[in-house]
């Protein structure tokens, strides 16, 4: 306990003793054999070592290889073999191990492996010293490979799979939206507790909707809202929540014309415009309504102004003036004196066109710069077959709804 340089597992067994009132004796390791029993070696006693060659003797009898090799050793001396009662064994670094037949391998590896779930190295250690198993590291390296305990408890090292892959961009806006919901926020007193972000995956315009609740017939009611301005787009593109899956909004979306496309569970970035306006919501909205968090509510207008006039990298303008063909005119931007320019509705008009591929083009352009970044992190996704055992990926909601924990990772496992 008083050690300065402990190792991280010494140290986390530190940590956690420290919870408890104890005191520390030594014993001398002759009174502790009962302890020392359970990290050692398993020790056959005779009876068992008998039992065990009598096994190995009748399976040896029914294996043709071993067989075969027992018919050459009559000839003459054959590759460091020898028959001792009956039974084959082989010269290894100078002594005799048992020769395993090719149906007992499997349950000497299983059982090997099994004193501690170690690795290979001393899975290995454990059976050569005694046994002789062709090949015997890449079976042990295949059976530990797929040993559902330690792909359960161990952590996968290295590249993580699956590359970036962007979503198509239209050349014009009002095509596809992205939507989800942000919150649970501080109830106010109109008892919204949510927003509803509604994006515009080629302009990168967002409109904010305070709510209620999720349910899908309020979202639903803020779609036609927006519809009765904008129109419907083509596509929408959500999560997996209940709201969005719900029979309803698929037979709203069917009604309506809409395409309706979930992204994978458990991973937020398919949605990724909208979540990167989620990250920015709440500290604004934060700071906006520090005297009267319950007013958060009455900010979304003025935030929503300003997401839309705020220039954006990936488009290399605003959102506001991609979608409208004109600068915002608002209080809170000094630089802008006019909302309407005869001037710049001209050039707009005449250069509309060219202004949208200039903005995909540009959009094209900072996908793949992302895209190349991620997937120097990446490695190919494994490609699975039905009937493949694997692992699932679960989440983990905290109290607050506001983190997830990934308990596991998606992992095949041979037969």
């Amino acid at each position: 306990m008083s050690k300065k340089d402990l190792n991280t597992r010494i140290a986390r067994w530190a940590v956690n003793l420290q919870d408890y009132d104890y005191t520390i004796l030594h014993r001398s390791g002759s009174q502790m054999a009962h302890v020392d029993a359970l990290s050692r070696i398993q020790v056959l006693t005779n009876q068992y070592t008998d039992s065990i060659v009598h096994r190995i003797k009748e399976s040896q009898e029914l294996d043709p290889h071993i067989l075969s090799v027992k018919a050459l050793l009559q000839n003459g001396p054959y590759d460091n073999y020898c028959i001792k009662n009956n039974i084959l064994y082989k010269f290894i670094d100078g002594a005799e191990v048992l020769v395993i037949p090719d149906e007992m391998q499997h349950h000497f590896n299983k059982n090997a492996h099994a004193k501690g779930h170690f690795s290979v190295k001393r899975t290995l250690e454990h059976i050569k010293n005694k046994y002789f198993i062709p090949q015997l590291q890449s079976k042990i390296e295949k059976y530990i490979s797929n040993c559902v305990t330690c792909i359960l408890k161990n952590k996968k090292s290295g590249k993580q799979e699956g590359f970036l892959h962007p979503l198509v961009k239209d050349d014009i806006p009002l095509n596809t939206y992205h939507i989800d919901h942000l919150g649970p926020l501080a109830t106010s007193r109109k008892n919204y507790k949510f927003i509803l972000a509604v994006i515009d995956s080629f302009t990168q315009f967002v409109w904010l909707y305070p709510t209620k609740t999720t349910s899908t017939s309020e979202v639903i009611k803020k779609l036609d809202i927006q519809k009765t301005t904008f129109g419907n787009p083509r596509f929408l593109i959500t999560d997996r929540g209940t709201t969005f899956t719900s029979d309803e909004f698929h037979t709203y979306c069917s009604e309506q014309k809409i395409t309706l496309h979930h992204i994978t569970t458990g991973l937020p970035r398919a949605n990724g415009q909208v979540e990167r306006i989620n990250r920015t919501i709440i500290p604004v909205l934060s700071k906006m309504s520090e005297d009267d968090p319950t007013k958060w509510f009455k900010h979304v207008p003025s935030l929503q102004e300003v997401l839309n006039s705020t220039f954006q990298r990936s488009i290399n303008t605003t959102p506001f003036e991609l979608l409208f063909g004109t600068q915002i005119n608002n209080k809170t931007d000094l630089r802008i004196q006019q909302l309407i320019d005869e001037q710049l509705q001209l050039e707009f008009n005449e250069n509309r066109e060219l202004l949208h591929k200039a903005a995909k083009a540009q959009i094209i352009k900072v996908q793949n710069e992302n895209k190349k970044s991620y997937n120097l992190r990446q490695k190919s996704p494994y490609l699975y077959s039905v009937k493949d055992l694997v692992a699932i990926k679960k989440r983990n909601k905290d109290l607050d709804n506001n983190s997830a924990i990934n308990l596991l990772v998606h992992i095949k496992l041979h037969k």
